[in-house]
């Protein structure tokens, strides 16, 4: 491959474009109008604009993606993560177009991209299940029963798509078929496809993940785990490798249930099969990714093997790279996802300018970020702006390479989750490594991120710098936002009226 469209934006197109710089090959951007400056755009060797802000009309328009693909005669197509990367149609359609497509096949896509589907591939080769029905819950009879052999509270969850749309637990049998129906209504609204599975609801999780490489030749391999068990709205925010709880026999033993997932479906590419852990330290198959998770950074620092270098030689046909004994579990990673968010108000996506954009820097810190100083926050997509990553080597010097790098980390205009992600690192139940998903509603209150003393000095000494640098038309537009900042409505929300 000579030349590689991202169909993707923001900060993981950056990453994937710099290793494909790396590797001597040409990169496309595609782009939507609200991103014509981004960094992304202007730093791949060429860059189409394919449509207007709203991801429908332009980085979900797999047609117009292939048609600029096919112009600039492209070789092979990069999904990232997010949008179109886990859709089997685009996936078939691009190969349809003679251009590779640097994913798993669309039938490995179609099998694991639905939750039932992948389930009872993984009962077949004798992976751990979460005790649940095993298929789609039609009829409330069966629903009944299902929850009354798993026994309450059980989780009803979508079959397709993630991010806890789709998701309740149901503490009792008298709300068990309004829940059902609200789950697969939602299930409907976010994915086309409304139908709903009961697994039994395991009370103090941790989410565990591995990540694994498969070839066209066969090959499978697993890189060791990620803990991802601290979650807002079911949504992953702090990531790190490898877990504080896991023993080397459990590792390798899920390692080697990740291998036989992939080897089912004849996996190539980079994936990822994520598992629940209970208390008693019982593993459980969730469900599998088909693409590059946002969290794989904190791999490559422990792995030393970049992913997207391996998805390309792959893609090309190559063997994987190494074998299963080769890959060495060094030191210790952790990444914390900085949205434009607002913690103290129930983390609601903010937007605005970066008036004051300064990541931070130096040994051990690592930055996968896709906005510069001046950029203003779009509201047409997630709201993330970068992914801080720290490695050291050992956990404990990880931990203490992330705080001093939240605290370098200068950024003023949008509230972010940069001093929750400070009180996790700072936080016992964290540094001691017992916690589980329930973190934020067991230890988080918004009132622990009121400011202290030196943080209001150096917020004023910053609206001070920015005020003598504003324009008089910015300084209305200031006031006004300022008149209604403390009613409780995040700037995301009163922008999208």
């Amino acid at each position: 491959m000579k030349k590689i469209l991202v169909a993707n934006r923001g900060e993981i197109a950056l990453r994937v474009m710099r290793t494909c710089r790396d590797m001597g090959i040409k990169t496309v951007a595609v782009f939507s109008q609200a991103d014509r400056k981004a960094p992304f755009v202007t730093y791949a060797d060429e860059a189409v604009c394919i449509g207007p802000p709203e991801s429908a009309k332009s980085y979900l328009n797999a047609d117009k993606i292939i048609e600029v693909a096919k112009q600039l005669k492209v070789d092979g197509i990069h999904p990232g993560y997010g949008f179109l990367s886990e859709n089997a149609a685009f996936s078939g359609k691009i190969k349809k177009a003679g251009i590779i497509f640097i994913g798993p096949s669309a039938e490995a896509m179609k099998m694991m991209g639905d939750k039932l589907s992948a389930k009872q591939a993984a009962k077949k080769h004798n992976i751990p299940m979460v005790p649940g029905s095993d298929g789609a819950i039609t009829d409330i009879k069966e629903a009944i029963e299902v929850a009354k052999k798993v026994g309450f509270p059980i989780l009803i969850k979508a079959s397709a798509g993630g991010g806890g749309k789709g998701m309740r637990i149901v503490e009792k049998a008298e709300i068990l078929e309004e829940q059902i129906k609200m789950a697969s209504s939602e299930a409907k609204s976010a994915f086309g496809d409304g139908a709903v599975f009961i697994e039994r609801y395991v009370k103090s999780p941790r989410h565990i993940e591995i990540q694994v490489m498969g070839d066209n030749h066969g090959n499978a391999a697993y890189l060791y785990e990620r803990e991802c068990s601290i979650q807002r709205r079911h949504q992953k925010v702090i990531e790190e490798a490898p877990s504080s709880i896991l023993t080397p026999k459990i590792r390798k033993e899920m390692g080697e249930c990740a291998v036989r997932i992939a080897k089912a479906c004849n996996y190539s590419g980079a994936g990822t099969v994520e598992f629940l852990l209970d208390e008693n330290l019982n593993f459980y198959f969730l469900e599998m990714n088909t693409r590059l998770q946002v969290e794989h950074p904190v791999t490559e620092c422990i792995t030393g093997i970049d992913l997207v270098k391996e998805q390309i030689n792959v893609a090309r046909g190559n063997k994987l790279s190494f074998k299963q004994e080769d890959i060495q579990l060094i030191g210790h990673a952790i990444e914390v996802r900085v949205y434009a968010e607002d913690p103290a108000n129930n983390f609601l996506p903010d937007i605005g300018k970066l008036r004051v954009y300064n990541p931070p820097k130096g040994p051990g810190v690592r930055v996968d970020d896709g906005f510069e100083e001046g950029m203003e926050i779009p509201i047409y997509y997630d709201s993330m702006i970068s992914k801080l990553i720290t490695y050291g080597k050992d956990r404990e010097e990880a931990i203490q390479c992330m705080i001093r790098a939240i605290d370098e980390y200068k950024i003023s205009g949008v509230e972010t989750t940069l001093e929750f992600c400070k009180f996790v690192m700072k936080h016992q139940a964290f540094v001691s490594g017992k916690f589980d998903t329930h973190f934020v509603a067991q230890y988080f209150k918004p009132e622990m991120l009121k400011a202290n003393p030196v943080d209001e000095t150096e917020n004023m000494l910053a609206a001070l710098v920015a005020d003598i640098f504003t324009s008089k038309s910015e300084k209305k537009h200031i006031a006004l936002s300022a008149a209604t900042e403390n009613q409780g409505i995040s700037n995301w929300k009163r922008n999208r009226g």
